[in-house]
């Protein structure tokens, strides 16, 4: 809409380009409205790819806008002569898309995408004409309420016109339905599409046939057209172009990520699939193979149920890097797999339909775990920031239900409810799927460790989960219904057991993935173990396996995959100053510095056995310091040293040992009670150790054990006092240098912040974190207090004492800097995290880093997995 001309800005000597409104519509409001709107959407964009904006205003009834002038031509008159290179294409592509993302996250969507609006320079392209564009507020929904003729330039839009060019306009657009960014991906598919072979997606001889083809025909397949073109690229451009918004690509981001990735692994259209199958391996390995077996999937589906014979067909997802390889979930129906990665340090949800080439990413999923489905597949629940959250496939962001600190699994029953495991100790519980007050659907009974883990059954009633930790005669996997009746025991084992219909049970036994006959209605197990698939991987320290199995005969598994760890020193800058350690792959976790600074204690699990290992400073070398067969962790020195407390669970449940650091002496038991216990720190004069205690009622409370030092019959524990105990999960409790106060993590406010409490006096608190913190350490002279935020970096607190009042001043926190700390399986206690970094009195920092992002071991998908079970 309007009239360019081109002219000369004579107070800063530069050539611009004046856009006006055409004088035989001047006289509109509702146009001149829409000229305005056009000033002001392009004015709020600043991006290398948009047409910025210098200049508006009106002179004798003239309603203008400056803009630059580029030299150039636009999209449209360069496909006049013939289709672009693939190249170029792929490279336009991906800058108009980060350019819709730009105005996407303003709230602004363009809505008049097509090649005259696309202007190529030398500076690369430049989107054109935001005329059509409507703003919104950035919080609320993008609508459009009318739509205009076939022509761009029309009068304001009316409800039941169409607004846009018709070539390049989603099903929605011409329909008179709202739009949303999505409707711009359409066009921008279209637009590719052009690109690349040269003719427009739809065709017709009048702008009814166009619009007739865009509603129903879809278009002609790009290797039909151009065959130089890479597969992939007919599937982004399929999905640009589903008529359904909820099959598109969701974002510009995400589009634009999957161009750059095809642009960074081509140098020509034909080398294009090898070259990016190599450089991005997650997204395209095994292309070919994977492409064979996409084509497989629905016709092996329906061959399951009706052919005398089911064809057994393998093939492998590689995924993006991740910490935890073992978070992932089929849906229900077999099709998609919901997965967990690491993206922009942090690992996020991801969803795989088993018919597409790549993932995408499901923003607003930060800290995500343990996903699992909505039986009908239109929605996910996860874990993420201590709380049990839910996001619908079909758009939105995540919803939080309820809390859960320290979760361990859900499931999702066909009449609303999900059965979750909030912490690592106690009963399930059960929570509407819209969100509410949890109640507990499994008895908690003395002695036992943890229920975790929760699958529904078919009868949507019943569920299995797991118990682990407890007593030895109580492991294993149960039955349990959802109006909280009494459990029953159908397996004894080492990790939860996942139902497959109609009626197995599939567990990992020693890195075999077996089944077994499962009759769901009565609960008995029966017959000999059938073995499924080998080396799949388990977090023991969790309970349970690597793999998921849905209703439709679909299986993924997974192989173990060691996450490296190594000790370094890094200073005030996040400078790294030398490595304390070799790489680890054994699970290294919770540094714990001597006063000194001469020796380390840490924990690691060599052969699945987790034990407290002791290192000399300088000298990098583990020793082994326990080695009872239970798990052994979360060490915490005397402070002379002498001393090293930690927890153990060879008594079933985890209790608080210690033994002299020099292992001349006999071990033994500090503390035993009921509840898993974990030993935090050790006060400076020797006389409390501060430590966390696992209530079924409260969850997690820091306590106070109180110790009396004796030089010829070593420490001797006295009584125990509650530090911090609320409704509210506690944990980290580190004492101050003067031991007067004690700083520490809590929930109380949502997500976890870090507090300072005065010792032993409960009255004086206050949060010293901003925005989320965990991990919290003292300087060692109590000048300034750490701790890690949520965005991993490491957070200073300027303290300050009173000397003779117990007073306690904070500063503002202030960001050092970004942290590779480690976490995931190996270091999560029975209770929560230990901080995965030590503070020496020199001011460097010993971390306990991740050298590489996780596992590479891509997921397995197995079609008709049971087809050789059914002659057994």
């Amino acid at each position: 809409m309007g009239e360019v001309y081109r002219a000369r800005d004579t107070r800063l000597d530069r050539t611009v380009a004046i856009k006006v409104l055409p004088s035989e519509v001047a006289g509109d409001s509702d146009l001149r409205a829409r000229f305005e709107r056009e000033a002001r959407a392009v004015a709020a964009l600043d991006h290398p790819h948009i047409c910025g904006i210098y200049d508006v205003g009106s002179v004798d009834g003239t309603h203008y806008l400056v803009m630059p002038h580029l030299e150039g031509q636009t999209l449209a008159a360069r496909l006049e002569k013939r289709p672009l290179p693939f190249d170029e294409a792929l490279r336009i592509a991906a800058e108009i898309a980060d350019a819709l993302d730009k105005a996407h996250r303003q709230g602004i969507v363009h809505r008049d995408l097509k090649p005259a609006n696309i202007m190529l320079t030398k500076a690369g392209s430049k989107l054109l004409d935001f005329g059509l564009a409507k703003l919104r507020p950035t919080a609320g929904p993008i609508s459009m309420s009318g739509m205009s003729q076939l022509a761009t330039r029309a009068p304001e839009t009316a409800h039941g016109m169409i607004l846009g060019t018709v070539q390049y306009m989603a099903p929605e657009q011409v329909e008179g339905k709202d739009v949303d960014a999505r409707t711009d991906i359409w066009a921008l598919g279209a637009v590719i599409y052009e690109m690349v072979t040269g003719t427009k997606p739809f065709h017709g001889d009048t702008p009814a046939s166009v619009i007739g083809s865009i509603l129903k025909d879809e278009p002609k397949a790009i290797g039909a057209v151009q065959p130089l073109t890479p597969p992939l690229m007919e599937h982004i451009v399929r999905r640009c172009l589903a008529k359904n918004p909820d099959e598109r690509w969701q974002t510009a981001a995400d589009l634009m990520r999957d161009l750059k990735w095809i642009g960074e692994g081509s140098a020509t259209p034909a080398a294009a699939p090898a070259r990016t199958r190599e450089r991005m391996a997650w997204s395209l390995a095994g292309l070919a193979v994977l492409a064979a077996a996409v084509l497989m999937v629905p016709s092996a589906l329906y061959l399951r149920r009706t052919a005398p014979e089911l064809l057994l067909t393998r093939f492998e997802i590689p995924t993006p890097p991740t910490g935890d390889p073992a978070s992932f979930a089929l849906s229900p129906d077999g099709r998609q797999l919901a997965f967990v990665a690491t993206a922009e340090g942090e690992s996020r949800l991801w969803v795989r339909p088993l018919e597409d080439l790549t993932a995408h990413l499901l923003t607003g999923t930060e800290g995500a775990s343990f996903p699992f489905w909505k039986p009908d597949g239109k929605a996910i629940g996860f874990f993420a920031g201590g709380k049990l959250k839910r996001i619908d496939l079909g758009g939105g962001t995540p919803r939080v239900l309820t809390d859960a600190p320290v979760p361990r699994g859900g499931t999702w029953s066909r009449d609303g409810f999900i059965v979750f495991a909030p912490s690592a100790f106690g009963p399930l519980m059960r929570v509407v799927e819209n969100g509410g007050i949890a109640v507990a659907t499994t008895q908690f009974a003395a002695g036992d460790g943890s229920h975790r883990w929760p699958q529904m059954l078919p009868d949507g009633r019943h569920f299995l989960f797991f118990m682990s930790f407890g007593r030895s005669d109580a492991r294993g996997v149960y039955v349990g219904t959802l109006d909280g009746g009494k459990s029953t025991r159908v397996l004894s084992a080492e990790t939860a057991a996942v139902f497959a219909p109609p009626g197995t049970l599939l567990v990992v036994q020693q890195g075999v993935l077996v089944a077994l006959r499962f009759d769901p209605e009565r609960g008995i197990v029966s017959g000999q173990p059938i073995p499924v698939a080998q080396g799949v991987g388990t977090d023991p320290g969790v309970g349970r396996g690597a793999f998921s199995v849905s209703a439709s005969g679909v299986l993924a598994h997974r192989a173990s995959g060691a996450q490296r760890r190594q000790l370094v020193w890094v200073d005030r800058a996040g400078s790294e100053l030398g490595a304390e350690t070799s790489p680890d792959e054994n699970a290294l976790g919770n540094p714990e510095l001597t006063l000194d600074g001469k020796r380390v204690a840490v924990q690691r699990a060599v052969q699945g056995n987790v034990d407290v290992w002791l290192i000399d400073v300088g000298r990098g070398v583990p020793n082994r310091y326990t080695f009872d067969s239970g798990a052994d962790g979360d060490p915490v020195w005397s402070p002379d040293g002498s001393r090293v407390v930690f927890r153990s669970s060879r008594k079933l449940v985890h209790d608080l040992f210690e033994m002299p650091s020099n292992i001349v002496g006999a071990e033994r038991s500090l503390l035993e009670t009921a509840e898993p216990k974990v030993p935090l720190h050790w006060s400076h004069d020797g006389s409390v150790l501060i430590y966390a205690s696992q209530n079924p009622k409260t969850g997690s409370d820091l306590w106070a054990l109180s110790l009396h030092s004796d030089p010829r019959t070593s420490t001797i524990a006295g009584k125990t006092d509650p530090v911090v105990q609320t409704v509210y999960d506690e944990w980290d409790g580190q004492f101050s240098p003067d031991g007067r106060w004690v700083a520490y993590e809590s929930n109380e406010s949502g997500p976890f912040e870090v507090y300072v409490r005065k010792f032993p006096d409960p009255v004086l608190q206050r949060r010293v974190s901003i925005a989320g913190g965990t991990q919290p350490r003292w300087r060692p002279d109590g000048k300034e207090l750490f701790y890690v935020a949520p965005d991993t970096r490491l957070m200073a607190v300027p303290i300050k004492m009173g000397r003779d009042k117990p007073t306690l001043e904070a500063g503002t926190p202030v960001p050092l800097f970004a942290t590779r700390l480690a976490s995931g399986s190996g270091i999560s206690t029975v209770i929560g995290m230990r901080p995965q970094y030590a503070v020496a009195a020199d001011g460097r920092f010993l971390m306990n880093v991740t050298l590489d992002a996780g596992a590479a071991a891509p997921i397995t998908v197995v079609l008709n997995w049971d087809a050789n079970l059914l002659n057994r």
